[in-house]
């Protein structure tokens, strides 16, 4: 009847959505033009990597590229296959780059190399690395000229790049390269936790 409150209407019960259950999406990263740039070579240093484990050597690679982006050196660890204590991933990869220089300032292919007495020089070259440097890499990096130094996994135990010492930007130096971390770190940290956890009791 006119003036009289109305019943209220029934709502039909709706079922619960099937995606409701589902956990919330983790956050996406926020987009980082530096270090994504540099995915793609992080990416090869660490397929560098996983050559090192079947000579019984932990999984850290590395890479030289040259001012075009082209790959002129590459290693990975090698200590236990030469029985060489200085056979690092970083060092094994600025000697073939260097080598590389020196040939061609001596009429191979070109490199980026200037001819002369100091073509070994990686000036303009970039290392990329999954482990943070040691100190005797992070030596070894200075005294070659590099111009960049990228690494993947912080080394807290032994890192001479920012983690323990910062041997690379020393001030007291005469050459310090620009340094670029945290590039694909998880998944640098997953390949070294993965070895440790198979290859150490």
């Amino acid at each position: 009847m006119p003036g009289q409150p109305q019943p209220p209407v029934p709502v039909p019960s709706v079922p619960p959505s099937p995606w409701s259950a589902l956990p919330p999406a983790a956050p996406r990263r926020r987009p980082d033009p530096v270090r994504d740039r540099w995915e793609p070579a992080m990416r090869l240093a660490i397929d560098e990597a996983a050559l090192a484990p079947a000579t019984g050597d932990v999984p850290v690679g590395a890479l030289i590229l040259d001012p075009s982006g082209a790959v002129i050196g590459r290693g990975h660890n090698a200590r236990e296959a030469v029985g060489d204590p200085t056979a690092h991933a970083e060092v094994l990869a600025i000697r073939e780059a260097a080598a590389a220089r020196q040939a061609a300032a001596r009429g191979g292919e070109p490199t980026g190399g200037t001819p002369g007495e100091d073509s070994w020089r990686l000036s303009g070259c970039t290392l990329v690395v999954t482990l943070e440097p040691c100190t005797m890499c992070a030596g070894a990096i200075v005294l070659s000229r590099l111009d960049r130094v990228v690494y993947g996994a912080l080394d807290p135990k032994a890192g001479a790049a920012g983690s323990l010492w910062d041997v690379i930007r020393d001030r007291r130096l005469n050459h310090r390269p620009e340094v670029i971390s945290d590039v694909l770190a998880d998944t640098c940290s997953e390949q070294l936790r993965a070895f440790f956890e198979t290859h150490r009791e």
